[in-house]
C-alpha cells in the first residue's frame, strides 16, 4: 500500500465527512448512532476545512483519502469567524432538539447551537486539533506522520502551543498523545484536554 500525505483540496470536503462520521466511536464507525451522513462532519470537520484549509492534511492510500488532520491556529477567533460563517445557515437546517430528545444526534445539534467555544483551561494552548484516520490504516504510523506535518506547520505559523479533547475511554488515543508528546492539562467529566508547547519542527520520516 502507498501512503501519501498532501494538503487538502475542496474536492475532499465530502471524503472528510464520511471519514469523520466513520471514526467518531472511539474510532470506529458511529453511522449507527448519526443517522444524517453530514451532521457530525459539520461540527468537526467542514469549518476548518473550508476556513482554514491551510491547516488541514490528508492521508490517502492509493491515491484515495482514508484519513486527515485539521484544526485552527486560534481557537478564539475561529469560533468567532463560525459564528458569522458557518453555524447561522446550520441552526436553520437543524433546529434545536426537544429538551427529551437525548440521542447522539441531538446532542450533536445542541453543539451546533452553542457553538465552539474555548475552555479557559486551555486559553495558553491557542490552537486546536482533531486527527482521524479510518480504522484499516491505523498502526502503521500514519497518525505519527500525519500529526508531526501539522505540527509542523504550527510552527512555521509561530503558533506557541496546541490542544485536543479526547474521551476518557479512547485509551488508544490517549497513549498515542501522549506518546507524541502531549500532556494532560484538565480532566472534564467527558475526558480530558490535552496539550503541547511548540518548539521548532521536526523532520518528517
Amino acid at each position: 500500500m502507498e501512503y501519501k500525505i498532501r494538503p487538502y483540496h475542496p474536492s475532499d470536503l465530502c471524503s472528510l465527512y464520511r471519514i469523520c462520521r466513520q471514526t467518531l466511536d472511539n474510532g470506529t464507525d458511529a453511522s449507527h448512532l448519526y443517522p444524517d451522513p453530514e451532521l457530525v462532519g459539520h461540527y468537526f470537520a467542514g469549518a476548518y476545512a473550508v476556513l482554514e484549509p491551510d491547516l488541514c492534511f490528508i492521508l490517502t492510500c492509493e491515491g484515495a483519502p482514508c484519513g486527515y488532520v485539521l484544526g485552527t491556529r486560534h481557537s478564539g477567533m475561529f469560533g468567532q469567524r463560525c459564528e458569522e460563517e458557518w453555524f447561522p445557515i446550520l441552526r436553520g437546517r437543524y433546529p434545536m432538539p426537544i429538551p427529551e430528545d437525548d440521542s447522539p444526534s441531538a446532542g450533536m445539534i445542541r453543539a451546533i447551537h452553542h457553538g465552539y467555544r474555548s475552555h479557559p483551561d486551555v486559553v495558553a494552548y491557542p490552537a486546536h486539533l482533531h486527527i482521524d484516520l479510518l480504522p484499516c490504516v491505523v498502526g502503521q504510523g500514519n497518525g505519527r506522520r500525519m500529526m508531526e506535518r501539522f505540527l509542523c506547520r504550527l510552527r512555521e505559523l509561530s503558533i506557541p502551543a496546541v490542544h485536543l479533547g479526547v474521551a476518557k475511554k479512547n485509551e488508544r488515543a490517549i497513549a498515542f498523545y501522549k506518546h507524541m508528546g502531549f500532556h494532560v492539562i484538565t480532566e472534564q467529566e467527558w475526558g480530558f484536554f490535552m496539550g503541547m508547547f511548540l518548539d521548532k519542527c521536526k523532520e518528517e520520516k
